[in-house]
């Protein structure tokens, strides 16, 4: 008498508010893991280099952890700290500039409002260039790159703009919250580069 064969039982799929939830989470972990490796003051290109890393390898389901997000920072960092320093040049700059339009020079508020524009600009430029950035990328290939995806694509820039608007907005109302969401402004340059990519 044959025996019938017992069928191994299908493995379960994960709903798609499952995964999609498990996706939000991996972001707000991220957050937490991009504002450590921004500790370092001049270190937060290579933390948000890190990060978009680790977040596009998890929905591309190829696993990765915290040592591997660790091992790209620190492939990162080796010259993502000069963006870095000169991110914050830039920043000081712009600053320079507002307390000029305040201090009511002539053509004050239009210098103010274009220092401004041209700093959003670059961070903007510089998320877009994290989110893509590899292991053996030069920063400085990187950033051209994406400071012309960042005029070619402004809808995508304006999607990345709101992105930093939540994280200040957080700060502002709840400021540990600023922290995990640190991670949505990752996975929104992660997302608007794919958009870009495929259009």
């Amino acid at each position: 008498m044959a025996q019938a064969r017992v069928k191994a039982p299908a493995p379960r799929k994960e709903s798609v508010f499952g995964e999609r939830f498990a996706v939000f989470a991996e972001c707000l972990l991220t957050g937490v893991w991009i504002a450590v490796g921004c500790l370092g003051v001049v270190t937060y290109p290579a933390a948000f280099a890190a990060g978009a890393r680790h977040l596009r390898r998890r929905t591309a389901h190829e696993g990765g952890g915290l040592r591997e997000c660790v091992a790209d920072f620190r492939a990162a960092v080796r010259g993502g700290w000069v963006v870095g320093l000169a991110g914050w040049a830039v920043a000081v700059a712009v600053w320079v500039d507002v307390l000029a339009a305040r201090a009511g020079i002539p053509a004050g508020p239009f210098v103010g409002a274009v220092g401004i524009l041209a700093l959003i600009g670059a961070t903007v430029a510089l998320l877009r260039a994290a989110a893509v950035w590899t292991p053996g990328a030069t920063w400085r290939a990187s950033l051209a790159d994406a400071g012309r995806r960042t005029v070619l694509d402004p809808a995508g820039s304006f999607l990345v703009v709101c992105g930093l608007a939540v994280v200040a907005l957080s700060a502002w109302f709840v400021p540990p919250l600023a922290v995990p969401v640190l991670g949505a402004v990752a996975a929104a340059a992660v997302a608007v580069e794919e958009r870009y990519r495929h259009r």
